[in-house]
């Protein structure tokens, strides 16, 4: 019943295969399956991949910032710097007009390391392209970034609860 005493119509549920997030989720790990081996092989994590990576493409970053940059949790951000910042990856400074805030770049090993997994990323990427086809995959990309910005903004649910009660 609604909050009027209306039944509530039943929405049937699409089959849970076929929902989108789990087509998603099914699609990374895919991909991943073929990269990660090699982050294993030098001895760093998905996640640490990817900070290192989204600090390849800036001079220095603050931590928030990377943060939603990678699409990490606060929390699991501040272990993963501790953790390439003691193996001497990226470097910590604080900022020059807020001391609470910090700034991260990454450092020479941590290039070095990026050039190492690079060349065996480039490597799987040619075969992802070979074999989904250079069209399709620029396409897919192209899809998914359409995706993510019609998605930005909220859906509201108000159209569903009130043809509930009708």
């Amino acid at each position: 019943m609604t909050a009027s005493g209306a039944p509530v119509a039943r929405i049937r549920l699409r089959e849970f295969s076929r929902s989108l997030p789990m087509s998603l989720l099914r699609a990374r790990e895919a991909v991943m399956a073929h990269f990660r081996p090699g982050l294993q092989k030098l001895g760093i994590t998905e996640q640490q991949w990817r900070v290192l990576r989204a600090l390849t493409s800036v001079a220095e970053i603050e931590v928030t910032e990377l943060a939603k940059a990678t699409f990490l949790l606060a929390p699991s951000l501040s272990r993963i710097v501790k953790d390439l910042e003691e193996r001497c990856l990226i470097r910590r400074r604080p900022h020059d007009l807020d001391l609470r805030r910090g700034l991260i770049c990454i450092s020479p090993q941590g290039r070095a390391l990026i050039e190492t997994a690079g060349n065996q990323s480039e490597v799987i990427y040619a075969e992802i392209t070979r074999r989904y086809g250079e069209l399709r995959l620029a396409q897919l990309q192209e899809l998914l970034r359409d995706l993510e910005a019609v998605l930005m903004d909220p859906i509201s649910t108000e159209n569903v609860e009130r043809h509930e009660g009708e």
